[in-house]
């Protein structure tokens, strides 16, 4: 449901009686914004401190933490978490069980497949860093189980095979492959921009 002091939203929304909008996670947090038709499933919370634009779709269980900021058409799906301080584009796709780290940017028209797990994090717990999660810049698919450590950059249009580890930047169109990816040109039936 939605908390109505901690949260907004606009027009044909559907919000499930056991999902929560507006979580406050701080005495002064802003009220989470939600734009128009949004369908937010069962399980789903939405912390205070994030607005997210029209046409917003979650399967159950999805978690978006504070201070995350989605444009519109965007599908988190079931048991996906947006750890928070982050921002999406326009016309993506989440597929389930999607780990989204803080610090994180995610383009537009960008897959991101089942279960796969971006990082931000170099050194965990062994010792201090500035916590910086992966650019996907706009066309990007990326495949299920795949894992792409901190600080990456995948290039647009670039495409991340399932189970792949990324461990450096992927320039533009290039298909990255295998443990560690190693860099590919991009095959002619990949190529192109996504149509999400």
């Amino acid at each position: 449901m939605a908390d109505a002091a901690h949260a907004t939203t606009g027009s044909e929304c559907h919000v499930d009686p056991d999902a929560t909008v507006g979580y406050e996670h701080a005495p002064d947090a802003q009220p989470a914004r939600i734009g128009d038709r949004a369908t937010i499933r069962a399980g789903t919370i939405v912390y205070a401190d994030v607005t997210i634009g029209d046409d917003f779709t979650t399967g159950h269980n999805a978690l978006v933490r504070e201070d995350t900021a989605i444009d519109d058409d965007v599908l988190v799906g079931t048991d996906v978490t947006i750890d928070g301080t982050t921002t999406i584009g326009s016309h993506v796709s989440l597929q389930t069980g999607v780990y989204v780290p803080t610090h994180t940017d995610i383009g537009s028209q960008v897959f991101v497949g089942p279960r796969a797990v971006l990082t931000n994090d170099p050194y965990p717990v062994r010792r201090e860093a500035d916590l910086a999660g992966p650019t996907l810049e706009d066309h990007v698919s990326v495949g299920a189980n795949a894992t792409l450590l901190p600080s990456i950059t995948v290039g647009r249009g670039s495409f991340v095979a399932a189970g792949a580890v990324v461990t450096g930047d992927i320039p533009p169109e290039t298909l990255a492959v295998g443990v560690p990816a190693r860099h590919e040109p991009l095959p002619d039936e990949l190529a192109g921009e996504n149509a999400i």
